[in-house]
């Protein structure tokens, strides 16, 4: 097959994209829609005094000003976590809900006070600069550490330290234990900073009231159109989930920031009744990083006790995660706690015990970012082992050899969470020395000091917990005419959806792809749906589409034996042909369909029709894992870093598309080497103000940053889905983010650097070199 699983197809997509025919988010026009601009808080934190918004209401164009206690009174609800956490000392977690526009008090510079609706755009940006707000500025916190030290003024009453809850994972007494009769303990304080997602398309929402038909639409870019819907529908606007459409067409990038809902779908849908008109919001780049939920931000204070031998006994690690200043939804849960199991990587841990303290500041919320604790957790574990092999004078491959996990000992039970299912890891170690030629890598450092540059390399063996054990959905309907619907419960962001659930469903039950129109993210044309995170969408989407063509196979069996005057137990099915084995007689997949729909052509007692939907739900997630070698230069005169190479060992499971997913690694790659590199959302320490709110402050990679990326697949399929797939969207960032900060750490050996937080901007480099030097 030319287009089935495994094959490199071009990705359909990419037609009508490149030819500026895409239905991204600011391509949507409706008539008569007005536009909406958010006042936003230009302090951390502070006491509203009041709002004045007289002379903005007066302003050309304007429909309305709303406040927060507009809002309130029309008696909406908000969002709240649910997942059960506690503090250290048993009482309930601290979890101040985010209202959808402040009243008494702002939390964090950007914090929503007021909403101005007009005519035009520039209409309401001009007086939303008319609204008066009265502040008094209050102490702020935007630091992760200073939050969690006692001295630390308090960000709510109610919970003078900041700390929102305590969650612990592991058995703490075995971990004592094994670090009690350790010969050696390597103690680490590794630094993992806050990011934005900076896609290509800032986030927007159009809201539209259908009066006739008493409903709410939703315009907008998230990953989980039906999720949202729901939240919409039960929690804010309390109504049934009929009387809520969401709808997202094409998304220009999400890496998981857009995936939620955030408090402008709730404002521009309730302004839009108040006002019978659609309502538009879109964000600027320059408010993005204020409007947006932010990434990372952590700080892990890693143990690995060892024997005499360079065996690994137990891990403690102790962490503190900045959470911001709202939980609005589980979403502020889910990392890194969800994701922190993988910390042990894979190596041969008998024991491990993680601590984590979540901590509020006067900072946005922080929630899932590409990898979602994944990156956090392997930086931790492989700055770790560098670091214990330099602390124990072993060779860092050979401590990792060592450890590692070996396939006899699979299914392999990890100290921390579930188990690993399959894997190659010490086969994806050496093949990717081997692919990087590690053995030669002395000699081109020694080329590279001869132009008075600093080379570096780095191993780092990553793996990952992905597609979780969530339901999805999938749906073929055909047309009379023998096309085909697919309809999927995820939701692209990007990814290439279109192309591979193609390729699955041409493979099961061969159909040309043009044949076939994709329909992803609207609520009422898809029935169901989880959405697209957590490297899910082929492992858990895909395995429900194969349920669904399987069903198609199915009935279309007994059609086919109908017309061929055979036994149904004689029908066989393959690429798109129904045949009587041992004969000539056979009838194609498009014949059947058409003929579905002609009650006379059924056999007795069949419904017409030919359309199957499925919904599968994995048992258990899968472990994507690779082996990630990187090297970089170094220029010690200005600290500047520069990839020069980079080789990938991936085990992703079944391949797909192998063309789809390059494309996959190297954006991740991509964003791993920008946070390691460059990328930083910063705050003043003392005023708390956003410092990097543009592409002035905040450094993004380019081109010129990057090297040749080579990478070899190692798939070993797992048996927890029915495609082997085990999920790739996510494995790029979760090597990269290590792989280069190891790098450049090896870098700086010679010269008697130990240690350097990310970014390894040519500042902090240059920085880093000067203060070894000084040391001597």
């Amino acid at each position: 097959m030319k287009f089935g699983i495994g094959q490199p197809a071009s990705r359909l997509e990419d037609i009508r994209l490149v030819q500026g025919r895409g239905h991204f988010q600011d391509d949507r026009v409706i008539p008569g829609q007005v536009y909406a601009v958010f006042v936003r808080s230009p302090h951390a934190h502070a006491k509203i005094n009041g709002v004045d918004t007289a002379a903005a209401k007066a302003a050309p164009g304007v429909l309305a000003v709303y406040t927060g206690a507009d809002y309130e009174a029309d008696g909406l609800g908000m969002p709240k976590a649910t997942q059960p956490r506690k503090r250290a000392d048993g009482s309930p977690m601290f979890a101040p809900q985010r209202p959808a526009m402040m009243v008494e008090h702002v939390k964090y510079v950007g914090d929503t006070v007021a909403m101005v609706i007009a005519t035009t755009l520039n209409q309401a940006k001009d007086a939303a600069e008319l609204v008066e707000v009265d502040y008094t500025p209050l102490p702020s916190v935007t630091d992760t550490a200073y939050a969690a030290d006692p001295a630390s003024p308090p960000i709510w009453e109610g919970n003078p330290d900041n700390i929102s809850h305590r969650h612990e994972r592991g058995d703490k007494a075995a971990t004592e234990a094994a670090f009690a009769k350790a010969a050696h303990v390597v103690k680490r304080r590794y630094v993992i900073t806050r990011v934005h997602a900076q896609y290509m398309e800032p986030r927007g929402s159009l809201g539209v009231w259908d009066a006739g038909d008493e409903r709410y639409v939703l315009y907008a870019d998230v990953n989980y159109p039906h999720r949202v819907r729901g939240m919409l529908a039960n929690q804010v606007f309390k109504v049934p989930e009929s009387a809520v459409r969401v709808v997202v067409q094409d998304v220009g990038g999400g890496f998981g920031t857009k995936g939620w809902q955030y408090v402008d779908h709730r404002l521009v849908m309730w302004a839009a009744k108040k006002l019978g008109k659609p309502v538009r919001w879109t964000c600027e780049r320059s408010e993005a990083v204020m409007a947006d939920e932010h990434g990372r931000d952590n700080i892990g204070e890693i143990s690995l006790a060892f024997d005499a031998n360079g065996k690994i006994l137990g891990l403690h690690l102790d962490m503190i995660a900045n959470i911001g200043a709202y939980i609005a939804s589980d979403r502020q849960l889910l990392t890194p706690f969800g994701q922190i199991a993988t910390v042990t990587g894979v190596y041969d841990i008998p024991a491990a015990y993680v601590c984590i303290d979540a901590v509020l500041t006067n900072t946005n919320p922080t929630a899932p970012y590409r990898g979602a604790g994944r990156p956090e957790a392997i930086y931790l574990i492989e700055r770790a082992m560098d670091d214990a092999a330099d602390e124990l004078g072993i060779d860092r491959i050979d401590l990792r050899r060592r450890n590692m996990i070996q396939p006899e000992q699979m299914p392999y039970k990890i100290p921390l969470g579930p188990s690993y299912d399959v894997g190659q890891f010490p086969e994806n170690m050496e093949r990717a020395l081997k692919l990087a030629d590690f053995d030669g890598f002395e000699a081109r450092r020694a080329e590279s000091q001869k132009r008075g540059l600093l080379r570096g390399v780095s191993v780092v063996n990553a793996i990952e917990q992905a597609a979780g054990p969530q339901p999805e959905y999938a749906e073929i309907r055909f047309n009379p005419s023998g096309t085909a619907l697919l309809m999927m419960g995820t939701k692209s962001h990007g990814q290439g959806h279109e192309t591979v659930f193609k390729q699955i469903l041409h493979e099961k039950i061969g159909i040309d792809p043009a044949d076939v129109r994709f329909i992803d993210g609207d609520t009422d044309r898809v029935a169901f749906g989880m959405g697209s995170n957590g490297s899910r969408s082929m492992a858990i989407g895909g395995s429900a589409l194969v349920l669904a063509a399987d069903k198609i196979i199915a009935k279309g069996k007994k059609i086919a034996a109908h017309m061929l005057e055979a036994g149904e137990g004689d029908i066989e099915f393959t690429e798109g042909i129904f045949s009587v084995a041992g004969t000539d007689k056979q009838v194609t997949l498009n014949a059947v369909a058409r003929a579905a729909f002609l009650p006379a052509k059924l056999p007795k007692g069949m419904e017409p029709g030919f359309y199957e939907n499925a919904t599968y739900e994995s048992p258990q997630g899968t472990y994507p894992n690779g082996c990630h070698v990187c090297e970089v230069e170094v220029d010690p005169e200005t600290g500047h870093v520069q990839l020069v190479a980079y080789a990938v060992v991936d085990d992703v499971g079944t391949v797909i598309n192998p063309t789809t997913l390059k494309g996959q690694i190297h954006g991740g790659i991509a964003q791993g080497l920008g946070q390691a590199l460059m990328e930083k959302v910063t705050y003043d320490k003392d005023t708390g103000q956003l410092l990097s709110a543009s592409f002035m402050d905040y450094a993004m990679p380019r081109a010129d940053n990057f090297a040749n990326i080579a990478i070899e697949s190692n798939p070993v399929p797992t048996a927890r889905n029915l495609l082997g797939a085990k999920g790739a969207g996510e494995a790029g960032t979760v090597g990269a983010l290590p792989a280069v900060m190891l790098a450049v750490m090896d870098a700086l050996k010679p010269l008697g650097v130990k240690h350097l937080d990310m970014p390894a901007s040519p500042d902090a480099v240059w920085r880093a070199i000067q203060d070894a030097k000084a040391a001597g």
